[in-house]
């Protein structure tokens, strides 16, 4: 009835009497439907990954060991005694040179690939899944295959023999060699996921600028390098950070192909980890497993900032 009065005071020309106050919501009702819904995944978090990494975070600062049922608070002596045996040191010299090879290995492979097969068609799209059969396979079976190919009388030294006869080298049994050998096996690995990133990050770059550059008479390498790598810049960033945070945590392959030989070329932070943790030495563990999120942290931060500061000036 006061709408019908509303309606026929504005077809009059006289004025609009106000409409009534907007009802009040429902008594009891709030904005946290939502609420329920979340519970479980918070639960999942707090179960499997807060609760774990405070825990681990105590035990970092406890002398815990297999053959006691003390767990015994000890302050820093667990990282002192890693440091005076040199332990901790060398693996983390290990880790970084092992993640920065990997790193710059997996994404100028992965970048040169993408490149060759940006095109869409039949032949591209075949060797797209070749390429990405690897990410398939479980690290530790892909260490296996590669143990087997880069020993002596593996395929690798039978292939090169052809044109050097007794070539045998042992490609896993020196120290440099081992530490390229087993990061070249991390690119293959992975290798995969970057290239489809960075073929994605292709196809999204306009085609018009790329025809603009040529037009202005830039051969393929300027047109790379000024256009196209520049449009990069944010795949560059996920697929740099992912590449060296992931071979930071390296552990299956190096597991699987040296055991971190020979001597101590290939043992990274992980396998020191597990080689104090089977020894029965938990709190010693815990404190590598520690350095590690520390490392990780203190290497991909100003990696991430730089990177994301890059995108900005590109």
């Amino acid at each position: 009835m006061a709408h019908d009065t509303r309606v026929a005071a504005a077809r009059d020309g006289s004025p609009v009497p106000p409409g009534p106050p907007p009802s009040k919501p429902a008594r009891g009702r709030t904005d946290l439907w939502w609420w329920p819904f979340a519970v479980p995944a918070l639960v999942l978090t707090v179960a499997f990954f807060l609760l774990p990494f405070a825990l681990n975070g105590y035990f970092a600062f406890t002398r815990w060991t297999g053959f006691s049922s003390v767990i015994a608070f000890n302050g820093v002596e667990n990282f002192t005694n890693l440091v005076e045996s040199g332990v901790l040191l060398r693996a983390i010299r290990v880790t970084v040179t092992y993640a920065v090879i990997a790193m710059v290995m997996q994404n100028v492979i992965s970048l040169s690939l993408a490149l060759l097969m940006q095109r869409t068609g039949r032949v591209n799209s075949f060797f797209r899944a070749l390429y990405f059969l690897p990410v398939l396979i479980s690290p530790l079976a892909a260490g296996y295959i590669w143990s087997a190919i880069l020993e002596p009388g593996g395929p690798l030294n039978g292939a090169i023999g052809v044109f050097s006869s007794g070539f045998d080298y042992a490609w896993l049994g020196h120290g440099t060699s081992a530490l390229v050998s087993v990061a070249f096996i991390d690119v293959w690995k992975w290798s995969g996921i970057v290239t489809l990133v960075y073929i994605a990050g292709l196809n999204a770059i306009p085609h018009s600028l790329v025809e603009a550059a040529r037009i202005d008479g830039a051969n393929a390498w300027k047109t790379f390098w000024w256009v196209k790598f520049r449009l990069l810049a944010p795949a560059l960033t996920f697929s740099v950070v992912v590449s060296f945070l992931g071979a930071l945590n390296a552990f299956d392959i190096v597991q699987a192909t040296t055991r971190g030989g020979p001597g101590d070329a290939t043992s990274v932070l992980n396998i020191a980890l597990y080689r104090q943790y089977a020894g029965g030495f938990f709190g010693t563990a815990s404190s590598i497993s520690l350095v590690i999120t520390i490392l990780v942290i203190v290497l991909g931060v100003p990696l991430i900032a730089f990177l994301r500061r890059r995108e900005v000036e590109a």
